[in-house]
């Protein structure tokens, strides 16, 4: 069996997902909730497992035409790099301002980023999806998402 790109992809997807499950079955169990806090990450790891096994015995001939689509323009790794960069600052900044303003002000730098030159369309969609999201997690689902510097 001749290791190509996609068997390849295809181990390191399993390794990740077992490392997912083994973690994923160190979460804590709690008493008296019908559906406990781990079933997501479960779910997930094992879906992950599943497909990463099937992908690695897809068939899939490893043609010249595969291989030029696989080399990326640098002007798209930069957008990369830099779309990754803007998680970790919304990562880093989420509990100090809060969900709803570093969720607005990540949605409008990204898609702004990316293209979308529409700025009125864009931050009311940004804000009207940060306030939703919000409200639902926080009264909907009683689950606290970080307020950071809002009162509410």
């Amino acid at each position: 069996m001749r290791l190509t790109v996609n068997r390849g992809i295809s181990l390191v997807l399993i390794g990740i997902a077992v490392v997912y499950l083994v973690m994923a079955f160190q979460l804590p169990k709690y008493a008296f909730v019908p559906v406990d806090s781990d079933l997501v990450p479960k779910m997930l790891g094992a879906s992950l497992l599943v497909l990463g096994i099937c992908f690695f015995f897809v068939k899939d001939p490893d043609t010249e035409e595969q291989k030029k689509k696989r080399t990326i323009p640098k002007k798209e790794v930069w957008m990369l790099l830099t779309v990754m960069g803007l998680i970790l600052i919304y990562i880093t900044v989420l509990e100090v301002l809060g969900f709803v303003i570093m969720t607005t002000l990540f949605i409008l730098v990204c898609s702004r980023f990316l293209g979308y030159r529409k700025w009125l369309v864009n931050a009311i969609t940004s804000i009207a999806f940060s306030v939703g999201v919000y409200w639902l997690f926080n009264y909907g689902l009683a689950i606290r998402l970080p307020a950071g510097i809002l009162p509410f």
